[in-house]
């Protein structure tokens, strides 16, 4: 009979530092991860935009939020990070009237995940059909 060694793993081995790294990266980017989609709890709204909320200057990549009215309610519209609404040539001010459709968030109180928001005759495709993701937030 044959024994076949194996390398115990331990903080002395060379490839534990490497394990510990991707063990780590692994948890920040599950911790990271934004809302999940759920096209079950899809919905379409028309508002008037009371309030652009953006990340503060030198934060572009974190996320920009619509805050909606329709009728008596405020709802938190969940966008994407400032930077892709850069690239996109998007902008969005207090007063304008917006069509948008999206997803409302489990466990969040009036959160909803967008998937696409017409402003006159522009639209800005956030996910499509699919609902993969097309700025960068996730897949979900």
């Amino acid at each position: 009979m044959r024994l076949i060694r194996v390398p115990s793993l331990s903080i002395h081995n060379p490839l534990f530092p490497i394990l510990l790294a991707i063990i780590f990266l692994q948890a920040l980017a599950s911790a990271q991860a934004g809302p999940k989609y759920d096209p079950a709890s899809e919905i379409k709204f028309k508002g008037t935009i009371e309030e652009l909320k953006l990340p503060p200057k030198g934060s572009e990549k974190e996320i920009a939020h619509l805050m909606i009215k329709n009728g008596t309610d405020i709802l938190d519209i969940y966008l994407c990070p400032k930077s892709f609404m850069d690239d996109m040539g998007v902008t969005f001010a207090k007063g304008d009237e917006i069509a948008f459709t999206g997803s409302k968030v489990k466990g969040e109180a009036d959160l909803i995940l967008a998937r696409e928001v017409v402003k006159g005759t522009d639209t800005l495709v956030l996910r499509d059909t699919e609902i993969y993701a097309r700025c960068p937030i996730g897949s979900g």
